[in-house]
């Protein structure tokens, strides 16, 4: 289990908590369709938190999307 207060996307200052509440109000059914939204931006100014993680330890918004699709967040 991640910490839900871990900074996941810097640029915006979001953390996975963050991230995860935006992914279950907007009922997001794709990553892609999360990276794209407006409500709740994300990832679009830097790449780190769609690939490596802010901090290299590979906590990013496809892990997070993906623990919330499987109930985990």
């Amino acid at each position: 289990m991640i910490d839900l207060n871990t900074k996941v996307c810097v640029c915006n200052n979001l953390t996975a908590g963050d991230i995860a509440k935006c992914i279950k109000e907007n009922s997001f059914s794709s990553l892609e369709e999360l990276l794209e939204n407006e409500v709740c931006p994300m990832a679009d100014k830097c790449e780190s938190c769609k690939d490596e993680g802010f901090n290299n330890d590979g906590i990013n918004i496809p892990l997070v999307f993906a623990m919330v699709k499987k109930g985990q967040l």
